[in-house]
Order: C-alpha cells, then structure tokens, then sequence
C-alpha cells in the first residue's frame, strides 16, 4: 500500500535478532507486553493488525467432551486472570 519494497523471510525462534545481526531491517512480530523489544532495544513502528487466540471445537467435540472441553476453558479463564486481570470474553458457545 505504501510502495514500499519487501523481501519475505520466514525465521523461526528469535526474530528478534534479525535486525541486530543486519539480517533484516525491519521485523513483523505478535507483541504482547514489549518487554522483548525493550529488551532488544527495538521500537514498535506501527500497528498493522490485531488478533486475538480463539479456542475452537467442532459440535460434536463439544457434545462428547463436554466436561473436558469446560475444564480447559476454566483453566484458560484463570490463567487469562492472573495475567491481566481479565477473563476471556464470552461470545458463543
């Protein structure tokens, strides 16, 4: 969009390092809380999109593990928590 000219490299592990030893000029990464960018002294440039982790059974998964399924969501729940002090949202079911 911006005309801007780009070469793709998939790169597994620490991308982090890229820039650091002249393998890429800029990186694409999910940021959470930036404490891996502060670390590697890297600054966020812009936002080019949001996501979200989603937890997705198919009906008849849900039916026949049930209890399971909702163990696991209550695991999830708690340990969204203690992060951020907020559940998962709720939307279906």
């Amino acid at each position: 969009q911006r005309g801007v000219p780009v070469e793709i490299i998939k790169l597994y592990g620490s991308i982090e390092l890229a820039p650091i030893v002249g393998l890429a000029d800029r990186i694409v990464d999910l940021v959470s809380s930036g404490k891996t960018l502060k670390a590697h002294h890297l600054v966020e440039a812009e936002v080019i999109a949001h996501s979200t982790a989603r937890l997705i059974v198919n009906r008849a998964s849900l039916k026949l593990n049930h209890q399971v399924i909702t163990q696991l969501i209550a695991r999830l729940d708690a340990g969204c928590r203690q992060m951020n002090g907020r559940p998962r949202s709720r939307k279906a079911r």
